[in-house]
């Protein structure tokens, strides 16, 4: 189904100016960060990072089709009903959704996510496969 990049212009004022493009055969992809950490303290480094996420959604453009958020802690439901409450072993940090050509396109687009410039995290991805 094609996506007219306009929806996007909306939730994301950078990509404001780019041109009304019709993209075919893109597919979404959900980015789904794992890892622990927290935001670092100081004013600068806090800065740094925000600008470091702002280039890197500002170099993905109109591929953002949603820039997702930072999750809290989460908890599991396992098989008769027992929960985890420490969010599992590889905690979900946040997401985002971007439209690739297929699942290569996807994996290069998030080499550059800055949440792998602490070692701690990952970025997992996966195809979200429309059914409506």
């Amino acid at each position: 189904m094609p996506v007219w990049s306009d929806d996007r212009q909306a939730a994301w004022p950078h990509v404001g100016s780019m041109p009304l493009i019709k993209e075919e055969n893109m597919a979404k992809f959900l980015y789904v960060y794992h890892g622990s950490g927290k935001m670092p303290t100081e004013e600068a480094e806090r800065k740094a990072a925000m600008d470091a996420w702002n280039g890197w959604y500002g170099k993905l453009g109109s591929a953002v089709v949603d820039g997702g958020n930072p999750v809290g802690m989460s908890k599991m439901v396992l098989p008769g009903g027992k929960v985890e409450n420490n969010g599992g072993s590889n905690p979900t940090a946040g997401y985002t959704i971007v439209e690739a050509k297929d699942i290569d396109d996807a994996i290069a687009k998030a080499k550059d996510c800055p949440i792998l410039m602490n070692p701690a995290f990952s970025v997992e991805i996966a195809p979200i496969i429309e059914m409506m």
